[in-house]
This record gives structure tokens, sequence and C-alpha cells, in this order.
């Protein structure tokens, strides 16, 4: 533990799986406004508090469940001379499932959603259970970009533990930011395929360095947090000149 707190990359690691787990649970927070906004209002902010929590327990309890798969080598059966074992299927099976999130909302987001609210009340035990068992749903992509990223358990953790503390303290900032720049959206979900590419090498036997995958996902961030600030300078500037013209 103590290695961790003085290697460099593991706070890289820690900074660049926490701001994705903030970033990819952005449905969740969407989610949990809308489920909690079917309650009184004296009601809503204790069952996102307790909905979070229950969810943060079941989102850390899956984490080490599919560890503790992951540690399985041994092998169960073979193709040829390829030996498969529980964890070339966990991680090649968490590839697949990540292609296809990302491949999903990326179409999502393109094309539109659909549907309607529904209309009505709900119990406030009702609430709480459906905030639990779709987060967990919903954390399966991040959980499994977790082991994909970190290689600790610690760290992990640490990163689920972040993004849920923000996502119940900044629900409504950090969803209407998301919301104002659907390309930072669609880079997490660039993210996800990138990590799901990782994750079916590292199950074919392929491995491939964590390091490649910091340096990519670091340069895109850089690049788009250029991009937004290029935006709101040229904002800026039509304001002004619209000030100027209207003056």
């Amino acid at each position: 533990m103590l290695e961790l707190l003085t290697d460099p990359q593991a706070w890289i690691s820690l900074a660049t799986l926490s701001v994705l787990e903030i970033v990819l649970g952005i449905d969740n927070i969407i989610f949990l406004s809308i489920v909690s906004a079917r309650l009184p209002v004296h009601q809503q902010q204790t069952a996102r508090r307790i909905g979070l929590g229950l969810a943060l327990l079941a989102r850390i309890l899956l984490l080490f469940s599919l560890t503790w798969m992951i540690g399985l080598t041994a092998p169960i059966f073979a193709v040829g001379e390829f030996e498969v074992s529980w964890r070339d299927i966990v991680l090649g099976g968490g590839g697949l499932f990540l292609l296809v999130k990302g491949t999903m909302e990326m179409h999502h987001m393109l094309e539109g959603y659909g549907g309607e609210s529904v209309a009505g009340t709900a119990s406030f035990a009702a609430v709480i259970a459906q905030i639990v068992v779709l987060d967990v749903v919903f954390s399966l992509d991040s959980v499994i970009t977790a082991i994909g990223i970190a290689e600790h358990i610690p760290i992990m953790v640490a990163a689920i533990v972040i993004a849920m503390i923000i996502m119940l303290l900044a629900a409504e900032p950090t969803a209407r930011f998301v919301n104002a720049h659907p390309t930072v959206k669609m880079l997490a979900l660039s993210f996800l395929l990138l990590v799901g590419v990782a994750l079916i090498a590292d199950g074919l036997h392929f491995h491939i360095p964590r390091g490649y995958l910091y340096f990519a996902i670091a340069f895109s961030i850089g690049v788009e947090s250029l991009n937004l600030l290029a935006s709101r300078a040229r904002r800026r500037s039509r304001e002004k000149q619209a000030g100027e013209a209207g003056s």
C-alpha cells in the first residue's frame, strides 16, 4: 500500500480512472434525477443518498467478484493449443461488453433517444430499489473499465468511491456540463472502445501496456480541453461583437 502512495503511475491511474468513472456515470446521474423526482421534494435528497450508498456497496462487491474471477488463471478447457481460463473468459467477455456498450451509446447520442417520462408516483422503498438495481446494471461498464485500466484493487475502489461522492454532491452541475458538451461524453465512449480492445487482447494472451492507454487518454483530454477553451473564446467574441453592434 505504501508503494502505491509513492508510485507516480498509481496516481496517474487513479486520476485517469476517476475522471472516466465520473463521465461514464452521467447516465446514472440522469436516471437518479428522474427516479427521485417521483418522490415528494423533502424525500428526494434522502433517497439519492441512501440509493447511492447502497449502490456503492454493490459496485465494490461486483468489483471484487470480477477481480477474483480474473485471478483464476488455471485452464478450464483448450482450443487446439490455446488454453482458456476463467480470467480469459471474464476479460474477453468484458471487452466485448464495452465494445457493444460504447457502440450503442454512440449510436443513441447521434440518432437521439426515444421514450417518454412515466407519469405517477412511487414509494420511497421502490425508488431506492430502482436506484440500486439499475446502478449495478449501468456500473458494469465502469467496473470493467476499472479492471482494464488499473492493476491494483485499492486504486479501483478509490476511483469508484471518488466518482460516487462526486455523483452525490454534484449530480445536477455534472449532468448540465456533459449535456452542454456532448463531445466530452463521446470522448469517454471512445475510451470505452479503447479499453474494450485492450481487455479482449488480454483475454487472447496479448498484453497491451497500460502506459499506451494512459497516453492516448491524456492526449485526447488535452485536445478536448483546448477545443472547449477555443469554443468558449469564440462564443465570448461573438457576444462582444453582438453587444458592440447593438450599441
